[in-house]
């Protein structure tokens, strides 16, 4: 049995779990599997973002079918977000299509921002409620008009945080849902983050596949563990305390950006040099 097919299992168990957390609380899919493919599997940074991209579309498809189906979506929300999301993700692709990514720059360059990213997702979820409460009744004020712009901002920052990094479009896109839509509840924010995902991930999975920065041989085990995983969590999100979820997920993302960023910065090449198979062509 070669190490692909040994590692297979570990695979399916990785994604079963980023795929019910992404299901519970919108949060977890780029944050943790990105890590994981990194740092545990030894992945090439450009081939874990690209190939966390597809996996996320898939999965976040089957979780937004789930969301769908419950009426917890916001198709409104959805629109407004992929009008700028779709965009800086396709301009965002097109300028790494001029990067080495096989190059010290670009895998400083991910791994950076994906360090930031984990930091800046676990703050957010800590100190939602108190952002929230401190911007809400500002944002409230505004006309319908105004806040249509402000999301498609906010899906236009996403666009490209996920295209180089595959973070952001879970704690980052529902803290901003939560700002700019207060009205809505916590399941529909949940959903409509979910069904944004997929065509954010499938135009920036399908870019990096351009890029060549996928790997098939981790992207079928991956979904074999994350779709039933994120059905999983979709069906029962309204059942579990999400609080006590976001914490624990908060503080998993600390140690891991700490660990990326000793991994990266005291060693340069550690976090690639455990295989070449993933490595982008």
């Amino acid at each position: 049995m070669d190490a692909i097919q040994f590692l297979q299992p570990l695979y399916s168990f990785s994604g079963f779990a980023v795929g019910l957390l992404v299901g519970l609380t919108g949060v977890g899919g780029g944050s943790l599997m990105t890590p994981i493919l990194i740092l545990l599997f030894g992945i090439h940074p450009a081939s874990a973002v690209g190939t966390d991209l597809l996996y996320a579309a898939a999965t976040k498809t089957a979780g937004s079918l789930v969301h769908g189906y419950n009426r917890t979506v916001d198709w409104r929300v959805v629109r407004r977000l992929a009008t700028g999301s779709v965009p800086a993700t396709a301009l965002t692709i097109v300028a790494l299509s001029f990067v080495n990514l096989n190059g010290a720059m670009a895998r400083d360059l991910i791994s950076g921002l994906l360090t930031i990213a984990l930091f800046f997702t676990a703050l957010t979820l800590v100190f939602r409620e108190q952002i929230v409460r401190r911007y809400s009744v500002q944002i409230g004020r505004l006309s319908e008009r105004r806040v249509a712009g402000l999301t498609i901002a906010v899906g236009a920052i996403l666009g490209v945080l996920v295209s180089i990094s595959s973070v952001g479009a879970g704690a980052i896109g529902v803290t901003a849902l939560l700002l700019l839509y207060p009205q809505l509840p916590i399941a529909r924010i949940v959903g409509s983050d979910i069904a944004h995902a997929v065509p954010l991930t499938l135009v920036a999975g399908l870019g990096h596949w351009w890029l060549g920065s996928i790997d098939l041989h981790l992207l079928i085990p991956l979904l074999l563990g994350s779709v039933p995983g994120i059905v999983l969590g979709s069906y029962v999100v309204t059942r579990v305390p999400e609080v006590a979820l976001r914490l624990l997920l908060a503080g998993t993302l600390v140690v891991v950006a700490t660990k990326l960023a000793l991994d990266t910065y005291s060693a340069p090449g550690a976090v690639v040099t455990a295989t070449t198979s993933g490595a982008p062509r």
